[in-house]
């Protein structure tokens, strides 16, 4: 049974409010994941991070759109281990390996998945805002879904589809994420057995 977390968080502010090179001042409202231990989705607010905390760090693997630059500087705060740390397989890094620039969730759900998302970051603000924390806990949870079956695709058949907003064409992606999956779990494995005391 894999111990892999599938996460995604949304923020108190935007970038607006903080500026782009304050990420740690968006401050978290919700945390969204998909645990594939318990085969469930959780969301968290901000009051719950510290049982998220323990969670992370027993993971042997993080997944997740973009989470290197945004979801985890976001979280460092509330995190007793240093994101650096963590093993983390960020998808959004290989469709920019292969397409040489960034791409949005939606443009790679719709297209691979016939799926898209529920709204945008802008709604979830909104959200919080007004405190519809269940409407927006629900909305989090949706992007977690989404980001966990674009993943799941992209493993099971080593490709996924970005439709691109310059031309509005369809391309093929390969993507190496069971590779990479597996790599990081011998790896996560090997280290637990050679340093049994000195993890988590």
């Amino acid at each position: 049974m894999s111990n892999i977390l599938v996460l995604d968080l949304e923020t108190q502010h935007s970038f607006k409010d903080v500026g782009r090179n304050n990420l740690q001042k968006l401050r978290v409202s919700v945390v969204g994941i998909y645990d594939y231990l318990t085969h469930s989705y959780e969301a968290y607010e901000e009051k719950d991070l510290l049982r998220l905390d323990k969670r992370i760090r027993e993971a042997d693997l993080l997944v997740g759109f973009n989470i290197r630059r945004f979801d985890l500087p976001v979280l460092a705060p509330y995190l007793f281990a240093p994101i650096e740390n963590l093993p983390v397989l960020d998808l959004l890094e290989a469709i920019e390996k292969v397409r040489g620039h960034r791409a949005s969730l939606d443009s790679i759900a719709q297209p691979t998945l016939n799926l898209r998302k529920s709204g945008t970051g802008i709604d979830a603000l909104v959200l919080f805002r007004e405190g519809k924390m269940e409407a927006l806990k629900r909305y989090c949870l949706d992007d977690v879904r989404l980001t966990k079956e674009v993943f799941e695709y992209g493993r099971a058949n080593g490709k996924i589809y970005f439709t691109s907003t310059w031309d509005y064409k369809t391309y093929e992606i390969p993507v190496p994420w069971e590779e990479e999956a597996q790599e990081f779990l011998r790896s996560v494995k090997s280290s637990k057995q050679e340093f049994p005391t000195s993890l988590f």
